[in-house]
């Protein structure tokens, strides 16, 4: 008679699924609405700013042709961005016979030059609408809890250097084949990212108060004076806009080396976290 075997334990050591809530609603779609607020913010400022740039070079001569009788003339520029249009039209290949080569920068990355009413109207209009999402933003840092995973920590240096470390050797290891453990972290954000996202409401904070300052310098004379008045008051509007601007990329570059599942959390709101046993 033929005796049934017992079937063996497995050895493999068994895995659990579990879901961790990440991300209040509120802080979701504040997020994603940031995106095209934020690009219209730029892409209208930059127009406001092609009208009365803010710094100034020694004037810079450069070749054009006159329009009315097609005859080569010269022209001066003292205006950065229009610099930066007149190099590029100048050696960038398929740029060469760019109508107007000051114009290159603002014609690319704003609304275009001679744009200086509608860049304003818009751009107050997407202010507001900043403002508003940043209202949803912080609601729902507070009622989600969110805000006690942004605040700084005295651990933040030491995972900080951990996680730089991390970041640099990560595509080489990628590329050579070899393991490269990430640091281990029990908190929501890494340190990195916790210092970069803290700054983003006090960023987005001077930002409104720059603006109102220029928008409103006679009726609130007291926060253009906190500036140290007009011209100070653009200088940090201006150099707050490239804060945000220069935010995005190692923002992208931390959620991508993250992995999908932090991508994930904030389309959903949760994460998952597997444990072996």
């Amino acid at each position: 008679m033929a005796i049934a075997a017992k079937p063996a334990k497995s050895s493999l050591p068994a895995a659990s699924i579990q879901v961790i809530p990440k991300h209040h609603i509120l802080v979701r779609i504040s997020h994603w609405l940031n995106i095209p607020i934020l690009l219209m913010l730029t892409v209208t400022g930059l127009s406001i700013y092609w009208a009365s740039p803010v710094f100034e070079h020694a004037p810079q001569t450069y070749a054009t042709v006159d329009p009315s009788t097609g005859q080569p003339s010269t022209d001066q520029t003292t205006d950065y961005f229009a610099s930066i249009g007149i190099w590029v039209c100048k050696h960038v290949p398929g740029q060469h016979n760019y109508p107007s080569p000051p114009d290159w920068f603002y014609n690319h990355f704003s609304l275009g030059t001679g744009e200086l009413a509608t860049a304003l109207n818009l751009h107050w209009l997407f202010a507001y609408l900043f403002m508003a999402n940043g209202v949803l933003y912080v609601l729902g840092l507070i009622l989600g809890g969110g805000y006690k995973a942004l605040l700084p920590r005295p651990s933040d240096p030491a995972q900080a250097f951990a996680m730089i470390r991390y970041y640099i050797g990560l595509l080489p290891a990628k590329l050579a084949h070899k393991p490269w453990p990430h640091p281990h972290i029990e908190t929501k954000y890494n340190a990195l990212q916790r210092g970069a996202y803290f700054s983003m409401p006090i960023a987005g904070f001077l930002i409104v108060a720059s603006g109102w300052a220029l928008h409103k310098g006679a009726t609130l004379a007291w926060l253009q004076g906190l500036f140290h008045g007009y011209d100070t008051a653009r200088e940090w509007h201006f150099w707050i806009m490239w804060y945000f601007i220069a935010f995005v990329v190692p923002h992208v570059v931390l959620v991508a080396a993250d992995g999908w599942d932090t991508f994930r959390s904030m389309v959903v709101g949760w994460s998952i976290k597997c444990t072996v046993h």
